[in-house]
Order: structure tokens, then sequence, then C-alpha cells
């Protein structure tokens, strides 16, 4: 059965006309809606015009690059962002996750590969549903809300990035047993992922940062080396 995608709105920022034009031609030939911004500035003002599900965003634009404008988004807002870059360096991929990005996509790019990105991340931002119901609570500490795509930490609400809610919610959902790395990749990013294992680091790193009190010597993810990640047992330690 065919996804459905109609509904779904994308943001295009890239100060090329030629290059919006080309995006915005295969992924209305989809089903999705397109609107374009041309640089940082109408970014923001259409993502709070028009609140997008995803935003395209270009790294080399003029005056403001990518990175400055999804910093400036993150500040605003937690929309799913996919940055395009004419680099295909490490750095710069990883630079972009670290500020939040939820994926990248190289230059030049074919319509295939950018719509599979696409709908990957949107599936992953808003797939997670079912399992699990009600407030679990962890320890003292930790409660988890899915139902309401709520976590709070010592009584305050934690807030986190879509990848990062899905990435905790497929822990949870194993807790005891260890989810290996191409596990989550798969899960969590897509199957298309299973070669990009820098995910599950940075983002298992970024969770930590978050909930752990100590993050150097984690409580609830705990790392099996080799192997992949497995969160407590929070269910068996309360028998």
């Amino acid at each position: 059965m065919a996804e459905d995608f109609e509904r779904r709105r994308i943001l295009v920022v890239d100060d090329e006309e030629r290059m919006v034009r080309f995006i915005r031609l295969n992924l209305e030939h989809d089903g999705f809606q397109v609107t374009e911004a041309f640089n940082g500035k109408q970014a923001l003002e259409r993502i709070r015009d028009t609140t997008p599900d995803l935003v395209l965003l270009d790294v080399m634009m003029p005056d403001v690059d990518g990175f400055e404008v999804l910093k400036m988004i993150r500040e605003i807002n937690n929309v799913p962002v996919i940055m395009l870059t004419a680099k295909g360096e490490e750095d710069d991929r990883v630079r972009g996750l670290e500020l939040g990005a939820d994926d990248y996509i190289t230059k030049p790019f074919s319509p295939r590969e950018m719509v599979s990105r696409v709908k990957a991340v949107l599936r992953r931002t808003e797939g997670v549903s079912g399992g699990m119901h009600g407030l679990m609570e962890i320890d003292e500490r930790l409660k988890i809300d899915f139902d309401r795509r709520e976590i709070w930490l010592e009584g305050k609400l934690v807030k986190l990035r879509p990848t990062e809610y899905r990435l905790l919610y497929h822990l949870v959902q194993n807790a005891g047993w260890v989810v290996s790395h191409d596990q989550l990749l798969s899960k969590v990013w897509g199957y298309e992922y299973r070669d990009e294992p820098h995910y599950v680091r940075l983002y298992i790193n970024y969770l930590r940062q978050k909930l752990e009190n100590d993050p150097s010597t984690p409580k609830y993810i705990l790392t099996e080396r080799g192997v992949g990640y497995r969160f407590i047992d929070f269910r068996r330690d309360k028998e």
C-alpha cells in the first residue's frame, strides 16, 4: 500500500532558484506540498507562517550559512531538518547533526534519493505509536509517558528532538534487552541507513546528556561494547 504524503508540507531553503525548482518539482510529483525560502530570514518567517512538517536546508548560502540558520531554527522549533551540502566531508555531516539536523544529503543527488530520505525522516519522526501506555516511572528521577510524548526528569519536562524521542522509545520498548547498532539504525532511521553507525553514537550521547545524572557513567542507557545499547530493566528492578 502506497504511503500518503499529500498533506505533508516541505520547506525548501536554498539561494539557487534552479535547485529550489528541481526539488519542488520532484517533491510535488510525490504528493508533497512545497514552500520556498531563499535565505535564513525567509526560512524563519516560513516556519512561523506555514508550520512545515520538514525543512530541506542548504548549507552553502550567502550572508548566513545553513549551520547558522539551523541554530536559529532550533531556538524556536523542533521541525525535522535535512541539510543539503555540496561537501561530503565527515566534519560537515557531523557538525550538522550536532547542531540538531536529522539527516543530510550530499549534492549532487538524485530525485529518488532525496524523496527517499525525506520519507524516511518523516516516517521516523511521526511513526512512534502504540506498545507502551500510561505514565511509566523508571525511578524517582525519570518518568516517561509515550502517549503524551512527555519525558519528566526530577519533576521538569525534558524537551527531546523527534529523533531523540524515537530512539528513546525503541530503547525503553526493549528495556533489559540489548538492541544492536543495526537494529537501532533500521528502526529509528530506516534500513537505508545501515551503513551510518555514527548516527547511533551521536544520538545516544544526546540522550545521555539530557537524561543521565552523570553522562560519563550512565545509569539508564548502558553500552554493551561492540554490540549495541541496553536500557535498564526498570520493571524487573521493581519486582
